[in-house]
């Protein structure tokens, strides 16, 4: 009698065919668009497939990571969407904290579920005070806990971290030890930063590297400008 195919066996098996018939568009091989139409509806029929195989839900880590400009970028795109939904989002940002944004402006006056806490005092060449730059860290770390083991937060944007483990500030470890030790967590937390460990990549649900291609300040000696950097 012939075994069933497992679940991750079923979700390789959609996976691959859906890559094989491709996007569409113009990239697909057909002249005839009666041809093309069928192998659309195949997609769509394998795609709803892939969905509903695709039950679980859990509490993601999710980092954003890399030398390209746009990870803190990309976690305030996740809190504007999150408190869309009628949920709250707690920010914490390690390392920053002598500017003012403009998304800290701009969400604390949309929206009263947005808890804000910058608690670094900037980069280490300005700071100088390495005993001091651990202790704020250890304070965000601290608060960054309280945050995620309150379930009313749906997001948890821990900003900057992955610089504070990075630096030595903060044993990743520490932090994978900590998650690990909440059961069934269901709120997301997010690590931004370049330079992410090992170890947490490896733990994470979700990593997205940003690759830098070309920035104003290295290629053009711009400075940091308002709408752009902060």
């Amino acid at each position: 009698m012939k075994e069933e195919p497992s679940s991750s066996e079923k979700i390789f098996n959609l996976d691959n065919q859906a890559k094989e018939l491709g996007m569409g568009g113009k990239l697909s091989p057909e002249s005839n668009e009666n041809s093309y139409k069928e192998r659309m509806q195949q997609r769509k029929n394998i795609q709803a497939e892939r969905l509903q195989i695709r039950k679980t839900k859990k509490g993601l880590l999710i980092v954003f990571t890399g030398n390209g400009k746009g990870k803190t970028t990309a976690s305030l795109g996740m809190a504007l969407r999150t408190i869309g939904h009628g949920y709250k989002v707690a920010i914490i940002q390690f390392i920053k904290g002598g500017w003012t944004t403009g998304e800290e402006k701009a969400l604390k006056n949309l929206s009263s579920k947005i808890s804000w806490h910058a608690l670094g005092e900037g980069f280490t060449w300005e700071t100088q005070d390495r005993i001091r730059d651990e202790k704020l860290v250890q304070k965000a770390w601290e608060k960054a806990k309280k945050y995620i083991k309150d379930e009313s937060y749906k997001l948890i944007i821990l900003d900057e971290i992955n610089i504070a483990t990075k630096l030595g500030y903060l044993a990743s470890e520490e932090i994978i030890t900590f998650l690990k030790s909440l059961n069934n967590r269901r709120n997301h937390v997010v690590c931004t930063g370049r330079g992410a460990s090992e170890s947490i990549i490896n733990y994470a649900d979700l990593v997205t590297e940003m690759k830098l291609i070309r920035h104003p300040f290295k290629e053009q000696g711009i400075k940091a400008q308002k709408c752009v950097e902060y």
